[in-house]
């Protein structure tokens, strides 16, 4: 008896994938709020592979294009600079493990497929700065050990704050450190 492949049911696993795909789409300005937000929900609440099929039929394949996140990216780099900017996967989970390293992560574009970013700090004679648009992201730094260093949140104006995409828990120890959160820099064009 041969089966119907689009017929059978629906795992978590392609209820995640869809997902991931439709914000890859939204990111990319091919869906707009409302229309993320109806087939979000479609997607959660999907029981076959049919109808989960349905909400990406007229959306490019992302399954080649977007990396999937792995699920921890260690940053153990010495001295100088490493910057996470652009179009880039979220993972759930960043050891930062740096030395005399300033490490920038921008969030503007970047594709969040968690609620939640665990980030498992060492941070000896550098700066974490975080980037992100109003409302995007909140910071927790309730379980983070200072030693000589300071957490600067800059008030970025505008966003929802109540309703952030984005959690990022920083936990650990910063010595002789820093972390830093603000909005993007405005770009100024010449005439």
């Amino acid at each position: 008896m041969s089966r119907d492949l689009p017929a059978l049911r629906a795992s978590h696993q392609d209820r995640d994938r869809t997902v991931e795909t439709l914000q890859v789409a939204a990111a990319d300005g091919r869906l707009t709020p409302e229309e993320l937000e109806a087939r979000l929900e479609s997607a959660l609440s999907a029981r076959t592979l049919a109808e989960l099929a349905e909400l990406t039929t007229d959306l490019p394949s992302f399954a080649s294009a977007v990396p999937t996140p792995k699920d921890v990216l260690v940053i153990d780099q010495r001295g100088g600079k490493y910057t996470r900017t652009g179009r880039w996967v979220v993972p759930r989970h960043i050891e930062l493990r740096p030395k005399h390293c300033t490490v920038t992560l921008d969030f503007t574009e970047a594709v969040i497929t968690a609620d939640t970013l665990l980030i498992d700090a060492a941070l000896r004679h550098g700066k974490l700065l975080i980037i992100s648009p109003p409302g995007l992201v909140t910071l927790d730094t309730d379980d983070l050990t200072l030693v000589f260093s300071k957490v600067k949140q800059r008030s970025n104006g505008g966003g929802d704050a109540t309703s952030p995409r984005l959690r990022i828990e920083i936990t650990g120890t910063l010595k002789h450190a820093k972390v830093i959160a603000r909005a993007p820099r405005r770009r100024l064009f010449a005439i």
